[in-house]
């Protein structure tokens, strides 16, 4: 591959909620459901880039996220699923699909995230990352993504193979996809059928039209456990069917088809072996257990309540009401974009808080209209410094710089690094002290977390660091002079 494979798409944030049924409600006539477990992972297009990314495939997801508690949650199982997220502004809410099952079937679906807002701008970045790509899938929810003007502009101007998975209240196909992958209901909303037509006939039919429509390349139509039907240039059109019989959750089945066909693409297959391949995979994926089988091993098991991920809601040590976790943080930043102001981050361990420390944080809050401070687990920091450390809690730490003037709000994170928080929080502005800015670098683009910030044009900047001051050299001194 010349250069990653890029998704681009609406992505919403699915939670499978798994209990027993022993009774009726007794004021209603319907199931009640004993919550067992919940599963959160990434829907949408997130669910086609983790498909993609654990193929082994160096994966770009470009995506609008929401300033809430689903997108906070979205940016860290996408980042541990090793997608590279390029994010857009998204008005509004997450969207949120929520399965009630009990013994693997879904009683229920509850969507909310109310009617989908506009996705901000890309950057030049993502117009790059795109026009770089060795494949492009688009996986369009019908939530805006794919209708961006220039985001289309980027699609049609682009060299790389394009695979459009359409949905019925999304755009059409930009003009020249090499291949659009609808589902039959799909096409039958696109394309009204003739009635008394065969399946296979409204199938070919609707492929055909949306081809000449679009201006496709090929239009596979997916017919669920009998596989698919390829219309190209040829008056014929192509059955693949599906390997052997397998039922199952077929949630899911229809993004790993696309994905499959894009990796297949993006490795220089013709159209009609993609869509072998693309059939062959999906018919695996049903027959292995679906989307809870098939999510790599580090996504599988991110079992939590709702409210709970990577980021914390309220560290050990908070109180209600501090400017410490995921809430605050989306509300500070809702109002701050909503007046046009600043958004400015830093991050770092502030593990025994000194007068470097803040220096650092009065400099950066002084670049914007608010301060957010990203600030490492206690297992992120033991990960990072060794088992003795931290020596004061993750809610002690955030405790003490919330209470500081010039912070704002407080995220907490368990990563190594915070490239998660980064994709979620978005800030124009992310800033370091320290050796950075007295030689440890060449200029700012030295910064790990620069190549972060240019996927959605922000970014980054070192400021002045008070020399003579390190948490670790004040730990030293502080047990020799005990040792005395």
């Amino acid at each position: 591959m010349r250069g990653p494979v890029v998704v681009l798409g609406d992505t919403l944030l699915d939670r499978d909620v798994e209990g027993v049924v022993n009774r009726l409600c007794p004021d209603s006539p319907v199931p009640v459901l004993d919550e067992t477990s919940a599963v959160d992972r990434p829907g949408g297009a997130g669910l086609a880039a983790v498909f993609a990314a654990a193929q082994g495939a160096d994966v770009v997801l470009v995506t609008a996220l929401a300033d809430d508690a689903g997108g906070a949650r979205l940016s860290a199982l996408l980042a541990a699923a090793g997608v590279q997220v390029y994010p857009l502004a998204l008005p509004g809410a997450t969207p949120e699909k929520i399965r009630l099952r009990a013994r693997g079937r879904v009683l229920l679906r509850h969507d909310r995230g109310g009617a989908s807002g506009e996705p901000g701008e890309p950057s030049d970045e993502v117009l790059r990352v795109i026009g770089s790509a060795s494949a492009v899938l688009v996986s369009d929810y019908g939530r805006g993504v794919a209708r961006q003007p220039a985001l289309r502009d980027a699609l049609a101007a682009t060299r790389a193979p394009v695979v459009w998975d359409p949905h019925p209240r999304g755009p059409e196909a930009v003009p020249g996809v090499h291949l659009a992958t609808p589902n039959e209901s799909e096409v039958r909303e696109l394309i009204p059928a003739v009635p008394g037509a065969s399946r296979l006939a409204t199938a070919s039919r609707g492929a055909q039209g949306l081809r000449r429509r679009w201006r496709a390349g090929a239009v596979a139509v997916t017919l669920g456990g009998d596989g698919a039907l390829l219309c190209h240039a040829g008056s014929t059109p192509l059955v693949v069917p599906t390997p052997g019989s397998a039922e199952g959750d077929t949630c899911g089945a229809g993004d790993r088809f696309a994905a499959a066909a894009s990796l297949a693409l993006a490795e220089g297959a013709l159209v009609s072996e993609a869509v072998q391949v693309a059939v062959a995979e999906a018919s695996r994926f049903v027959a292995g257990g679906g989307v809870a089988a098939a999510l790599p091993s580090d996504l599988a098991p991110a079992r939590s309540a709702p409210g709970q991920g990577v980021f914390r809601s309220l560290p050990r040590g908070g109180m209600a009401g501090d400017p410490v976790g995921v809430a605050a943080v989306a509300t500070l930043l809702r109002e701050v974009r909503a007046a046009g102001g600043t958004v400015v981050a830093t991050g770092g361990c502030f593990d025994l808080l000194h007068a470097g420390h803040v220096a650092t944080l009065q400099a950066a809050r002084q670049l914007g209209d608010c301060l957010i401070v990203c600030l490492n687990s206690d297992a992120s920091v033991a990960g990072l410094k060794g088992p003795d450390r931290p020596v004061m809690s993750e809610g002690d730490r955030s405790r003490v710089l919330s209470a500081l003037s010039c912070v704002d709000a407080v995220l907490v994170f368990d990563e190594p690094t915070p490239v998660a928080t980064l994709s979620w929080v978005r800030p124009d502005i992310w800033v370091k002290g320290g050796d950075y800015a007295t030689g440890g670098g060449d200029d700012a683009t030295a910064l790990p977390e620069a190549e972060v910030l240019r996927r959605w044009g922000g970014n980054t900047v070192v400021v002045p660091y008070l020399d003579g001051r390190s948490t670790t050299d004040m730990i030293v001194r502080t047990l020799a002079e005990q040792t005395r």
